[in-house]
């Protein structure tokens, strides 16, 4: 999810800042370097990626192994898993998979600057009150009166990330994060690392800009129950994580604002990026060797996502649970 943090408080100017950066964040493409030559076998790569803190999944197909890591956003500081395991594996990896990119232009970032207000504020002589119902509304107004706060005005791609971002605290730790203990780990490792595709920078912001406030409506009741659970119900989203029980990840409030929010949340650009997904093990599962794939926890664990599409087309999934139902089986 790329999140934008709430400066409007700042001005037009800041609000601008903070929207180039989002989009300017997603450009990082991952630097493709030399595979080194290896002697380990496929099996030790599984055995130690195993011992990984992070859900885990392998999926083989001839001389093909797929290794699927599930991250989740923002690990919360107090919670402790072991990189050392992923980073091993990493090194031993063929090549490494990650989310996609953003390819945007001068001109895309200065249409945001441009266009910042409607990016930032509702319509004019609009308010949330527009748009949510009186039992909604009212729950934001209790947020507000708590964070001594005024969101009426604000758009609700501001909102959305402002009670997610600042105010549960879901932004990356850096080298705490999956990926990037993975992105740091191939780099020495010198094994090549490839995003799985690509998003046109001009495509989001058209979607973003022509996107009507009512349609953000159950990114904002979700994110509504995320914020009222706080702290505590990101606490648990973590330990959940780190103890690999993905059903438990998969029900947290955290975790389901983050599925109903942009861009997952937006039936275009949502269905575009799971689509790729699909496409990048498929693809993967026909190179030799072993691929490790960072995923989003919820695009491989979601009804009718990348583990369930493998699932219905009969491969072995070795790993934990992704599915409720599967600890009845």
């Amino acid at each position: 999810m790329l999140l934008v943090r709430n400066v409007w408080g700042g001005g037009m100017a800041k609000a601008s800042l903070a929207l180039i950066a989002c989009v300017a964040a997603a450009l990082a493409t991952p630097q493709s370097v030399r595979a080194q030559d290896s002697e380990t076998t496929v099996d030790e790569i599984i055995v130690t990626a195993r011992r990984s803190g992070a859900p885990m999944w392998e999926v083989t197909r001839g001389d093909s192994t797929v290794l699927l890591v599930g991250a989740i956003q923002a690990v919360p500081a107090g919670i402790e898993w072991r990189p050392d395991a992923l980073e091993q594996a990493t090194r031993q990896a063929q090549r490494v998979y990650f989310p996609q990119h953003v390819s945007a232009s001068p001109a895309d970032l200065f249409r945001v600057i441009w266009r910042s207000r409607t990016l930032t504020r509702l319509p004019e002589g609009k308010t949330s009150a527009d748009y949510l119902s009186p039992e909604w509304q009212a729950r934001l107004d209790a947020l507000e009166a708590t964070y001594d706060e005024d969101w009426s005005r604000d758009s609700f791609l501001i909102l959305s990330s402002e009670l997610l971002s600042d105010r549960l605290g879901l932004r990356d730790r850096g080298d705490q994060e999956v990926g990037e203990v993975v992105r740091r780990a191939a780099r020495r490792g010198r094994v090549p690392v490839t995003s799985i595709g690509s998003v046109r920078g001009d495509a989001v912001i058209d979607d973003l800009l022509t996107r009507r406030p009512e349609t953000w409506v159950p990114c904002i009741e979700a994110t509504i129950v995320a914020a009222e659970a706080g702290r505590p119900a990101v606490e648990a989203r973590g330990q959940a994580w780190t103890r690999f029980d993905v059903p438990a990840v998969m029900a947290s409030p955290i975790e389901t604002a983050m599925m109903q929010c942009w861009p997952w949340g937006d039936p275009a650009l949502g269905t575009l990026l799971r689509g790729q997904w699909i496409s990048a093990v498929e693809g993967a599962l026909r190179e030799p060797g072993v691929t490790l794939a960072v995923a989003p926890l919820r695009v491989l664990a979601e009804t009718g996502g990348v583990l369930d599409d493998l699932d219905r087309r009969g491969f072995e999934i070795i790993g934990p649970d992704w599915r409720a139902d599967q600890a009845e089986d």
